[in-house]
């Protein structure tokens, strides 16, 4: 079985076997369950930063009972574009 990574930006790159969404920061943030599951992620040292620049999605994770939120630069759609991308050469 091949492991494929999905880059996340910096030197950061996560097994997609691990990703259970991702999500566009701007439109999710909106819904209040949204910002209370990013809060209490922060609150339980959950969250990954990738990068220092303005965040334009995260990635949620969850790697045996680790839960893992990854916040990046990188838009939403470039990720699914790049995971999809993957799918694609793990059926080759």
């Amino acid at each position: 079985m091949k492991c494929m990574y999905l880059h996340l930006g910096q030197d950061t790159v996560v097994l997609m076997k691990d990703v259970i969404g991702i999500f566009d920061m701007e439109t999710s943030t909106i819904s209040q369950t949204t910002r209370e599951m990013l809060a209490a992620a922060q609150k339980s040292g959950c969250i990954v930063n990738v990068s220092m620049e303005m965040p334009k999605s995260f990635v949620l994770c969850k790697s045996g009972e680790k839960t893992t939120v990854y916040i990046t630069q990188i838009s939403s759609l470039t990720l699914l574009k790049r995971a999809a991308l993957a799918n694609k050469i793990s059926h080759l």
